[in-house]
């Protein structure tokens, strides 16, 4: 009776746990983004132009490189892949540490192209830059990892956001803020940047 009762609890404990889990991140034809996946993360349009999100010069040099926003008339940007901080998960869920990097060879500036949060003295911002880690959650690479959240843009429609607030390290003190755009680059920003993942 005993060992029917344990086995009871652990399967009603799994079901809880199954469904107490963040729901999936969803592209744009509502499949649930995967681990490893290319996708682009299109900015959505409000005032009729289209951009997409690349890998460009941060200010007015050659390096180091960033997170841009793009406005253009052709082509879908760069492609990213989005790696959650557990390995094992295959679903790329909200609100969950992921890195973030770009698809293709290491930038000319010999950095890697995974996301980190950077200050930026000549913007005198926290940027989006080129160079970040991939894995090894801690405090060490705190500022390699963000989140995607559900948002709704100014006309109503269901969108997702980045947002850097990283939980890899429980006992680090760390700012949450919204991922948003300062001269086209990608900075902590309280008025964040809308999206869709294709």
């Amino acid at each position: 009776m005993k060992t029917i009762i344990f086995f009871s609890l652990a399967f009603f404990l799994c079901i809880f746990k199954a469904n107490s889990a963040p729901g999936p991140v969803l592209d744009a034809g509502g499949k649930p983004l995967r681990s490893g996946v290319e996708y682009y993360a299109t900015p959505t349009s409000i005032d009729g132009f289209d951009s997409s999100i690349l890998r460009a010069p941060v200010g007015n040099k050659t390096c180091p490189a960033g997170a841009v926003e793009y406005y253009q008339t052709e082509g879908e940007g760069q492609t990213l892949i989005i790696t959650p901080v557990d390995p094992k998960m295959g679903v790329i869920r909200l609100s969950t540490d992921v890195n973030i990097k770009f698809s293709g060879p290491v930038t000319r500036c010999h950095e890697s192209n995974v996301w980190k949060l950077q200050y930026y003295k000549a913007t005198k911002q926290y940027v989006v830059m080129m160079g970040g880690v991939e894995g090894n959650p801690g405090p060490e690479t705190l500022n390699n990892w963000f989140k995607i959240e559900k948002a709704v843009d100014d006309y109503n429609r269901e969108v997702y956001k980045f947002v850097y607030c990283p939980s890899v390290c429980s006992s680090c003190k760390v700012m949450c803020k919204d991922i948003g755009t300062y001269h086209g680059n990608l900075v902590l920003s309280g008025d964040p940047l809308f999206f869709n993942f294709y």
